[in-house]
């Protein structure tokens, strides 16, 4: 007897068939085996929207294989990812291999276990044919958005370009905050605060303005901070009410994709793609000395908080064991998913207790931070809150009143383990909480004053925009990274270190779109059709119905926008690089791969020039400059300016500092600085 088994990938093929044993094959699909065509719409609007489905390109011989395996089988498993994508491509393996989707052929998991993969082959399923069709009517729409606008922007503003239902209203997030941050004005204001002590100035303790005579007050020129010093001068500082308490900390919950991508970015430093490609090979299975292979994390794709209860009995286990009782809540922590969580999910956890410094070795770096992060997270999510002994106190000083704030941590709890990241500072917590009696009299060290200017919204980062579009309901889980990396690639916007800058074209094409196709750009419509796509997935809503709807008020729209929009002239910014050939300024073109120098005489002259930046390091074969340049396919790297007759060249930045054990240039890698030369260890 010989059972088939078909996945996706062959990592996850390959951890699944040791768990399952000899009798079963398990076979890697490589993702869609079907799709709608590239050459053309591929989607009948005139028939229902009927689409019309091909084999990829290149993979015919693996659909050959998997006819010629699934004959020769007793029964066939697919067991493709689980979600909306997952069960589409299950529906398109068995239309290829002719299996009826009512044959309970599907078998999803959560995790890829040895108890979880055999306990999902012994309880197959059909098909779930809502899960498909709300899958196929945002393939559709998305198809129908970019093969009918993208043409419109080729043609009226430059090749290349593109459009859809996720990213266009996306970048206009973007768009709309670098507006709000132009038009920003700001607005003074200035901070006070008292320094005071007992008996030791050394040791005092801050005290911040609060107001005058019960009520609160701001501060919003040096003359009003100027008036408030005037009239505290001589005063005596007394302490006029102190409150003692203990405030409990909660810990975060276990991660989504959203809240695992915008961790990754503030502690790691990693691209919500990086996040997901590092998550993916997690989940699909790592060989672990030892143990063979094994799947470290749930699925990575979710967007709930749900956690089994077993997992929760395993965990719990293993945090009283190993840090003890009083670090266990009473009873186990369950936490609310969002409105529109799919429940029958996990929230992304590891699958078993292994340590991630246990592991370490068996890892890439990515994987184990990653999984460092994913594990820790979820540990503390189940562990007892943590603990703080807090202090508040008035001072009261002619009239004036200035509160001073104090904490203490008295018991650790989930601290002990992890700390949710924040994208701002947080206060600092006291050793010792100071001792403080009502009518206490307090000595002026001095009173500190600073004056500071209302700042505008920051720019949006990774981290930020994805809590921003999952907050307004813009995508979901699995469109996250791709539509950040789309937005980026298009040239919308470009990364300024950690934040995320609209650019002139991503400005152009947002403001054509607002007033051509409003709805697109619209994040209330964008949320809404989003929530009438999940509709399909519970047979509340009728998948051609809600693509009829959309279709035509977009037809008209396009008519419309095809008369209207002249042909927009996008600038070239011109640079002070003169053109070795003809003479001229170079100006900045965007290309495949990004932006490069180009001559503005084309087609006269065709010279072009990759965009070079200077290190400050002087190259160490001919002591010229080592510039950061692009290749051709976009990959920065760091070389001599000379090149080709000089051939030295890096792929990380390079410091002024040399190895002290062997001479070379050192290069920075992430926080750590480290000896370029492959050979040597320095660092």
């Amino acid at each position: 007897m010989m059972n088939l088994v078909i996945v996706e990938s062959p990592t996850k093929a390959g951890t699944i068939e040791k768990y399952l044993g000899s009798s079963y094959k398990v076979i890697a699909s490589m993702g869609h085996l079907r799709d709608l065509p590239k050459s053309t719409l591929g989607v009948d609007i005139e028939n229902d929207f009927a689409p019309k489905y091909i084999v990829i390109k290149g993979k015919g011989d693996l659909v050959k294989q998997l006819k010629n395996e699934a004959k020769n089988a007793d029964k066939v498993f697919i067991a493709t990812d689980p979600d909306r994508e997952g069960e589409a491509i299950a529906w398109h393996i068995a239309a290829l291999l002719g299996i009826s989707p009512d044959k309970k052929c599907r078998v999803s998991f959560n995790e890829i276990t040895k108890s979880a993969v055999t306990a999902a082959i012994k309880s197959p399923r059909a098909i779930d044919l809502q899960l498909v069709d709300s899958q196929q009517a945002r393939r559709i729409l998305d198809r129908i958005l970019g093969y009918k606008l993208s043409p419109l922007l080729w043609k009226k503003v430059r090749k290349g370009l593109s459009a859809g239902r996720v990213q266009s209203v996306t970048t206009r997030l973007l768009v709309d905050r670098e507006r709000e941050i132009l038009n920003f004005e700001p607005e003074e204001y200035w901070n006070l605060s008292a320094l005071l002590y007992e008996t030791k100035p050394e040791k005092s303790i801050e005290a911040r303005f609060l107001g005058k005579n019960g009520k609160k007050q701001s501060l919003h020129s040096k003359a009003d901070v100027d008036k408030v010093l005037s009239e505290l001068a001589g005063a005596e500082y007394t302490i006029t009410d102190v409150k003692l308490a203990t405030k409990k900390k909660n810990p975060a919950p276990p991660f989504t994709t959203s809240t695992m991508q915008q961790e990754a970015s503030r502690k790691l430093n990693f691209t919500s793609k990086r996040t997901m490609t590092a998550a993916q090979t997690l989940y699909e299975g790592v060989n672990i000395p030892g143990k063979g292979a094994i799947g470290l994390i749930t699925y990575m794709r979710t967007d709930s908080l749900h956690v089994a209860e077993n997992a929760k009995t395993q965990f719990r286990a293993y945090i009283g064991e190993k840090y003890g009782q009083e670090y266990l809540p009473e009873t186990p922590r369950s936490y609310k998913s969002g409105k529109n969580a799919q429940d029958a999910h996990e929230a992304i956890r590891p699958t078993t207790t292994l340590e991630p410094e246990a592991i370490r070795s068996a890892l890439s770096n990515d994987q184990y931070r990653l999984y460092k992060l994913i594990w820790s997270r979820f540990m503390a999510s189940q562990m007892a809150s943590a603990v703080y002994d807090t202090m508040t106190a008035d001072v009261s000083a002619n009239s004036y009143v200035f509160k001073i704030n104090a904490s203490k941590l008295h018991f650790p709890g989930y601290t002990k383990v992890y700390v949710e990241g924040t994208d701002t500072e947080e206060e600092k917590d006291l050793k010792e909480l100071p001792k403080l009696t009502v009518g206490q009299k307090l000595n002026l060290k001095e009173l500190v004053y600073e004056q500071h200017f209302t700042e505008p919204p920051p720019r949006y980062t990774e981290a930020s925009l994805i809590k921003e579009m999952e907050e307004l309901g813009i995508g979901r889980p699995s469109t996250y990274a791709p539509t950040i990396s789309t937005i980026l690639a298009r040239m919308y916007a470009e990364r300024e270190k950690k934040t995320l800058l609209p650019t002139e074209l991503g400005m152009i094409v947002t403001d054509l779109m607002l007033e051509h196709f409003n709805d697109i750009v619209d994040v209330e419509f964008t949320a809404n059709m989003e929530e009438r796509l999940d509709e399909i997935e519970t047979g509340d809503g009728a998948r051609v119905q809600i693509l009829r709807e959309f279709y035509e008020p977009f037809a008209s729209e396009l008519s419309t926008a095809e008369e209207k929009i002249d042909k927009i002239k996008l600038k070239d910014e011109e640079t002070d690089v003169v053109c070795e050939v003809c003479g001229r300024n170079m100006v900045i073109k965007v290309g495949r791969y990004g932006k490069f120098l180009a001559c503005p005489g084309f087609p006269e002259c065709r010279n072009t020039m990759a965009i070079t930046v200077d290190t400050g390091v002087a190259c160490p074969k001919c002591n010229a400059r080592i510039l950061e340049k692009t290749s051709k396919k976009g990959k920065k790297y760091y070389g001599c300016e000379k090149a080709p007759t000089c051939d030295f060249v890096l792929w990380y930045p390079p410091t002024d500092k040399k190895c002290p054990k062997c001479g070379s240039v050192m290069i920075r890698r992430g926080k750590r600085v480290l000896c370029s030369n492959p050979e040597c260890k320095g660092e």
